[in-house]
């Protein structure tokens, strides 16, 4: 019998994982503030929730620089890289989400250089050491290991999804077979985002998700917090 290895594959499975050390189960993007508020109590609310950060959240604007980042990555010199990187740290609409994305950006490149160092992560390194968004740092480390845009944005869209219904899942409370019922309801929402990111350009990103920015910013003053975001 003869068996095929799927590095590209591979490698997203274990960047994506949620035991890849960047953090990312200590940040809601919010959630918490809005189940604190009573906006989120259940799979409906849940869902409505995802379903608007994907169609013009932070969700939504985090793969579309995912996808600018991959592309950019491969071209040479840095210019359209750097573009990416300066705009996706200027584009944070509050303190805690900037605090977010960098902090796993970080985290990211540190293990990713490490374990799985390429071209394209050096070049991203030397425009900018530190700072340098998540879904940046993961779009780049994808083209550089050859990895297509479409397989590796549909990984990065559920991953961060799935990171939000297992916040939800330890904070509304909901049950675990709950969360599954939202991740599969949103999967057509999913695939509409990694469609429309692939098509849509850097100087063209806008988010029109007002309450879950300002949910965002009332989580810095919130008493009783579980999570940094």
């Amino acid at each position: 019998m003869t068996t095929s290895h799927n590095p590209g594959l591979y490698r997203l499975l274990t960047w994506l994982s949620p035991s890849y050390p960047v953090g990312a189960f200590s940040y809601s993007q919010g959630l918490e503030t809005a189940i604190a508020r009573e906006l989120v109590q259940d799979t409906a609310s849940l869902q409505a929730w995802i379903e608007s950060s994907l169609s013009g959240g932070i969700l939504w604007s985090d793969a579309v620089l995912f996808a600018c980042a991959h592309e950019a990555a491969p071209v040479a010199g840095s210019s359209s890289l750097s573009e990416v990187v300066e705009f996706a740290a200027a584009f944070q609409p509050s303190s805690e989400l900037r605090l977010e994305t960098m902090a796993q950006g970080d985290a990211f490149l540190k293990v990713t250089m490490q374990a799985w160092p390429c071209g394209a992560l050096e070049k991203l390194m030397r425009i900018r050491r530190r700072e340098i968004a998540y879904p940046v740092a993961v779009g780049c480390a994808a083209a550089g290991h050859g990895i297509g845009l479409n397989a590796a944005l549909d990984a990065w869209a559920h991953a961060s999804v799935s990171n939000l219904v297992s916040a939800a899942v330890r904070l509304v409370p909901l049950g675990q077979t709950q969360g599954q019922e939202v991740l599969a309801s949103v999967e057509p929402a999913i695939a509409d985002v990694v469609e429309l990111a692939q098509q849509t350009l850097l100087c063209d990103i806008a988010t029109n998700s007002f309450v879950a920015e300002i949910c965002s910013m009332q989580h810095e003053t919130q008493t009783t917090r579980l999570f940094r975001s």
